[in-house]
This record gives structure tokens, sequence and C-alpha cells, in this order.
């Protein structure tokens, strides 16, 4: 093997061109994380040869040396000149930069004016791409360079292609007859052409000229000049528009403008036109700083035609005029979080509306249900070793027509809370729980309310037990405003009363085989004992307090009340059990059974407004289920009986079954007394690998009316997919059913035209990607948590 001299290997480096191809052919290329490429088998367009390259001699520290030198290994089967003059390599001859290795039958080099030639079989290949070209030429000392007949394929993500030349002059190239696409060269479903692609990647950007589109043979989109980044650097410019078309907005065309204002922030303004409604300005402005980001979300709609339109049918629904649509009509928001040390965090959460219908006008979930209030709120939030504070406020707007201000929660302006527990004497633990609020209201008095529950508990367990006595006091006194006294009633009424609790449990496990398998079975009694004296509280206001749905959390909790306005009494047990069947294999839990019930030995009689005291005797029976007769189908069920009644509280069944790699069927029935009983039929069912159909029936049967029904067929391939959805769904709370129908048409690996159905499928129907059927959706709460991450791109 020959080799060239050290002196050559400086001069002659590998060439900048394959980076010019990966940047320019997948710049607009999707994020592959969520595509599925389940029917794409693995297969090179370009095969791998990288193998076939001899190996160097050289030590792993010295390639890496001579990489980062940017040095270059040329070698050779056979070598003709001398140094200084022109040199030829035939057969076998490789060129070595790090990662990269450029291949070919020969290769000519004249040293003196810095130019070379590779031809036959012309080969290259790095971490990212490989590609393959008939020739190769080029002047070191010009630093340009020319490709012919190119196929190549990239590494990293899917996607081949091939040009019919490619010329790059320092930072900048072209590409002529250029091909892209994420699909096998044999089944071309798609391919995006560009009669020429010339690239700048000191600027990062590329213009496309005359690039079409074809879906198959046929062309479906056609671009004379566009265009568009190479890398991940931010600019300023017009991103995708997005354009629909509805019964109530008419042709609606939304043009977002990314505006690039600095590394750490940016702004988006999105001209909206509606030809039913007008002309809407809507903006976004993110921040992102070492300690803190934020968002700020706004739109404007002046005179809007919809008001107008219904105007008429608001009067004669006899909607208020206060609850009725503004003319001019907008929201904003802000979101932010900032860092004020280790243990502290400011978080906010502000939103207005302009009116009580805006949600309403603007929803399009899947519930077909707004929300009845805008909540804002803005704090201090603290969290320590043995402790939690926090101080903050917040602020209810009404965004339901068919409400009155009287409806509102209070705001809470302001409220500071105080969570501190600490182990002492060995196996004790005290802590207190305390809170301190003032309550404002638009239309009612208000007040102020000071809670304090001092604790302490003697928390004991071992391998098959556990045991927790606890005693606390609790003390709530208020300040009331005049307007919300009552008669006879003082301006500071107080409660005060001693809690006991005792919460003890056992574990039991032994193994056992059912069928070909061995399990685990566990069994696991438990009780909760709780005393609390009666307090009237009758002179005691409603402030934020409201029974607790019961429920199993229910069952081992020392009241039943939300908020401090109300502490129940009570000396009641509870016994509970619970049994689990866990595969020793995998963990996988076979079945779990769960039952239990409140003995009341004397009367509850604490109560809120509307609400019957609880009898001496017996709670409601808790009972819940679930069973997985196989790997496939598991059936759950929840139901609660009343035996003082002698009636159902709540019922539940729910059953899944899942039908090969892809389908699912989901069932369900779900019905609460006095507030709901509803149907639900979701299902994906694959006809074969590349059909399948969709649908959901979703019915109250308690209002006799359909909620959301939904019908689809899907075609999908390697890297290409279609869904046509029909759906009839409830719009908003007057009942308003809406129709549509959606195509979408997904480019695997560059995008999708048409509304996200997918999206809409996955929220509609559990198990639409199978992966959610393992997620567990994160708790939601008000300022709860740090704001989602955002890297500031468009």
């Amino acid at each position: 093997m020959s080799r060239l001299g050290p002196n050559v290997r400086k001069k002659l480096h590998l060439l900048p061109l394959p980076f010019c191809i990966a940047l320019s052919l997948s710049a607009h290329a999707a994020d592959e994380a969520t595509e599925d490429w389940g029917q794409c088998p693995i297969e090179d367009a370009v095969p791998a040869f990288i193998d076939r390259i001899p190996a160097a001699d050289n030590t792993a520290q010295a390639s890496d040396a001579n990489a980062a030198s940017g040095a270059t290994e040329v070698n050779g089967d056979r070598m003709t000149g001398t140094e200084g003059q022109i040199v030829d390599l035939d057969g076998n001859v490789n060129l070595r930069r790090g990662d990269q290795v450029l291949l070919a039958d020969r290769l000519s080099y004249d040293q003196d004016k810095e130019t070379y030639t590779a031809e036959g079989s012309v080969r290259y290949q790095d971490r990212g791409m490989r590609l393959i070209a008939a020739r190769a030429k080029g002047d070191q000392a010009k630093d340009t360079h020319e490709l012919e007949d190119i196929q190549y394929q990239l590494i990293r993500r899917r996607g081949n292609g091939g040009a019919e030349r490619i010329t790059m002059r320092g930072d900048e190239g072209s590409l002529y007859g250029s091909t892209y696409s994420t699909c096998p060269p044999e089944a071309r479903r798609w391919e995006l052409r560009a009669q020429r692609i010339d690239v700048n990647t000191a600027e990062g950007m590329g213009t496309a000229h005359h690039a079409t589109l074809r879906v198959g043979s046929i062309p479906v989109l056609y671009l004379p000049w566009f265009r568009f980044p190479i890398d991940d650097r931010r600019r300023t410019g017009l991103l995708y528009p997005a354009i629909s078309s509805s019964g109530r907005n008419g042709f609606d065309w939304r043009q977002p403008i990314y505006l690039n204002l600095a590394p750490n922030y940016d702004a988006t303004i999105t001209p909206r036109l509606m030809t039913k409604r007008g002309l809407q300005l809507g903006g976004e402005f993110r921040y992102l700083t070492e300690t803190g980001r934020g968002v700020i979300d706004a739109a404007y709609l002046p005179s809007d035609n919809l008001t107008e339109r219904e105007r008429d049918s608001e009067i004669a629904a006899g909607v208020p005029e206060e609850n009725r649509r503004s003319s001019n009509r907008g929201f904003l928001r802000f979101i932010g979080s900032q860092n004020l040390g280790p243990n502290w965090q400011a978080r906010s959460n502000i939103a207005w509306i302009s009116d009580t219908r805006y949600l309403d006008d603007a929803n399009n979930n899947l519930s077909g249900g707004a929300a009845s209030f805008v909540t804002s709120d803005i704090g201090v939030y603290g969290r320590g070793r043995n402790w939690e504070a926090s101080i903050m406020a917040d602020h209810w707007q009404l965004a339901d027509y068919t409400l009155r201000d009287t409806n509102l929660p209070f705001d809470r302006l302001p409220r500071g809370q105080v969570h501190w527990e600490q182990a002492f004497a060995g196996r004790f633990t005290a802590g207190i729980d305390a809170e301190v609020v003032r309550f404002d209201h638009i239309e009612l008095a208000g007040g102020s309310r000071l809670d304090l529950k001092p604790y302490i508990s003697l928390p004991l367990e071992g391998d098959s037990w556990f045991l927790k006595p606890s005693l606390a006091w609790r003390y709530t006194g208020y300040t009331l405003e005049n307007d919300a006294l009552l008669p006879g009633r003082d301006d500071r009424p107080s409660r005060s009363l001693p809690i006991a609790t005792l919460d003890a449990g056992l574990y039991f496990d032994r193994h056992m085989r059912w069928g070909d398998s061995d399990y685990l079975n566990t069994l696991e009694p438990r009780i909760f004992y709780f005393n609390a004296p009666y307090r009237d509280q009758s002179g005691v206001p409603l402030f934020d307090t409201r029974p607790l749905t019961f429920g199993w959390g229910q069952l081992f909790r020392d009241n039943r009340y939300s908020g401090g306005d109300r502490q129940a009494d009570g000396n009641q047990l509870t016994l509970a059990v619970s049994t689990r069947l866990i595969r020793e294999s995998d963990g996988h839990e076979k079945l779990s059974a769960s039952v239990g019930q409140i003995r009341y030995f004397e009367d509850s009689r604490v109560t809120v407004p509307g609400e019957s005291p609880i009898e001496q005797g017996k709670s409601a029976w808790i009972v819940d289920t679930n069973y997985a007769p196989n790997d496939r189908w598991t059936i759950g069920a929840s139901y609660q009986w009343d035996p003082k009644a002698g009636r159902r509280d709540l019922a539940s069944l729910r059953t899944r079954y899942l039908i090969g790699d892809d389908g699912i069927v989901n069932l369900s029935y779900r019905y609460r007394r006095d507030l709901l009983e509803q149907a639900d039929l979701s299902f994906l069912y694959p006809i074969n690998p590349n059909w399948s159909v969709v649908g959901r029936y979703y019915y109250s049967l308690q209002d006799s009316q359909l909620l959301e029904g939904i019908a689809g067929v899907q075609w999908e391939s390697c890297c290409l997919a279609v869904r046509l959805v029909g759906r009839r769904y409830l719009r908003s709370r007057s009942g308003d059913l809406n129709n549509a129908i959606q195509l979408e048409i997904e480019l695997k690996g560059l995008g999708s035209a048409g509304p996200d159905t997918e999206g809409r499928l996955r929220r509609a129907i559990l198990g639409y990607h199978r992966e959610d059927l393992s997620l567990v959706p994160p708790p939601q709460s008000r300022s709860g948590g740090d704001l989602p991450p955002s890297d500031l791109a468009p």
C-alpha cells in the first residue's frame, strides 16, 4: 500500500460538499422523534461501504490528533509521481480525516496548483451521511469543488436522494437537479425536487429555484423561488401560514411573522383574516434568562362581525347585557417563572378575556366545552428540607354567559401558607399547617381568615405493618366585612377543636401459580379511625369550601371538605382491604381489587347549605377492581352502593382490547347519581398493514345527546399517510353541534398538509398511539410547577 507524504497530507482536506447536501435537502424535514416508521424496512438507498476501508496502522490517539489538526491520511495501492509534482494514486484510494472517509478508484493531485481529481466509484461517508458520485474535482487553493452524478443517504435520520451536479466555492454552494425523500428508492411515494438549490453556510440560508413536491408521479406543489434556513439559527421572517374554513369564521388565514429580537427573547406577530368576522392581530413574546422564563400571548379583533350577527339571538335568549359579546374582542395571557434563590421561585399565570362568550366562540375542543371561569394567579413559593411556604393572590373572571357574577369564586388577595414538619425525640413527628387569606368579591362581602393546624404523630412501621396515631388541634378565626355578617352574629367568628386519627395496615403476601405463570398474591387490610367533636359552624361564612366527592381517597381523610371554612366532626372507622396478583416474571399486575366502607358511630352534623347531615350507620360501599384475562385484554370496574338508601351512587365499567401491534378498542360506561350517565366507544381497527378505520361514539344517556362522534379511514405506507375523518361534536355549552370533514396528508420526515387529525384522534382514542397507555398525565395545579422548557425556537 502506498501513502502520501506528510507535506501532501497537510494540504489535502476532505470535501465540504457532503455537508452542503445534508443541510440543503433535509433542512425542512420534520422532527422524526414522533414519526411511525414501523412499515419501513431498514434498507440502504446507498449501501454501506465503510467496512471495506483498509484499517489504518496508526493508533486511535494519532487518528484523533490528525482529525483535530485537520490533516488527512491518504492511501492507495499504487502511487506514481513525487512530492512537489503531480501525484497519482490507483486502486483502493482512501482518504481519512476524523470520521470522514472518501474512497475512489483513482486520485490525481497537483501539488503546485493544489488541484485534484477523483474518478471511479467515488464514495464518501461520515457520521451523518454517505454518498456515491461518478467524479469529483476541485481546487484547494481557490476552495472550489465539484461533484457529478451523486446519490446520497442520510444516516442520522431517514432521507435519501441525489443530484446531477454540486459545486461549491468557499461558503457558497449550488446543487443542480437535486431530489429528497424519506421513501425507499423502489417505492417513491413522495419526492421533493429542485432545479437548483443555492446554499450559503456562512449565512445559514438556502435558496431553492423551481422546487416541486410530487406525491407519486403527480406534482402537487410548485414554488419558483423560496429561501429557507439550513441550521438552527433563528431568523426574522415569515412562518408557514395556517389556512382553514368554518361556518362561524368563514375563510380563515393566519400568517405568523417571526421576529428574532435577541438570543434570549423573540416575538411572533400573527395577522389573521376571517372573512365572516374581520381582521385580528395576535402576538406572542417569549423570553428566557438564566433564572427565569415567560410567555406573553395576546390577540385583538376590532368590530367582530359575529357580535352583530348574533345580537338578536342573544336578546331573544334573555342573555343579560353584561354577558353578551363585545364589539371589540380579545385576550391577554402571561405565564412566567423566576427563580429567586435556591429555595424560592416566583410564578404567575395571568389571563384576561374581553367578554364571557370569548372562550365559547374560540372553542374547538373534543370535549366541546369551554371553562366557566378564567383564573389568574401570581405568587412566590418556597421549599426547604422540612418546610414549604408561599404567598400568592388569585382573581377569577366569568367565562360562561349562562352564569352571573355572584357565581364567581372569591378572589384571594392575598393568601399565605406555611407547612412545617420535623422529627423529634426519636420516633415522634411534629408539624403545623397554617394559612392566612383575605377574600374579596365583586358582588359579595368578603373578609379575612386565619387557619392553624398544629399536630403531632408517632409513625411506626415494620416489614409487614404500619401504625400512625396523630393528634391535631385546628383553630380558624375570621374578621368579616359588615355586609357579610349574618343576623345576630359577631364580626369575628372562630372555631377550634381537637382532631385525632389512627391509620394502620398490614401486608400479607404469598407465592402462587396460576396457569403457566408464578404470581405474588398480596392481601392488604387497612383501618382508619377519625374522631373530632362537633362545633357549631353555622355562623362561619363559606368562602372557598366545598364538599369533596366521595371516593376511595375519602375513606382515609380527616375532613370531607376542601378549604378551611368547615371542619367535619365525626366518630368513625374505615375498614378497607386490597388484594393484588402480580406476575413475578415481569411485575405485570393481573388482578387488583379493593373494597372499603366507613362506619359512623355517631351522626356527623357539620354541613354546608343544601347538604344533609350524615346519620349514624354505614357509608356507601366503595369497590374498585381491575382484571387482565391476558396481556391484550383489561377490564376495570368501580362501584358505590349506599345500603341506607338502597341505591347506587356511582358505577363505572371500562374495558380495553389490543388488536395486533397497533389496533385498540375502548368501551366505557360512567354513572354518577344526579350528575351524569355516559357511554363511550372508541377504536382503531387495522384492516391490513396499510389500511385502518377509526371511530368514536361518545353519548350522554342522561341528556340523550351526542357529545362526539368520529368516523374515519386511514391509509399509511412507509413514508406517506393519509387520514380522512368526519366529526360531529358538541361545540358549546348551549348544546350546539358542529359537523366537520377533515383530510390530512402526512409526508413523513417532511411535514403534513391539512388539520392535525392525528392529534385529535390521539386525544379521542386512548391508545391511538400504543405508548400512551403507559403514560401518566402530569397533575394539574395553578402555578403548581415550572413552565415547560422552551428553547425559543420558532
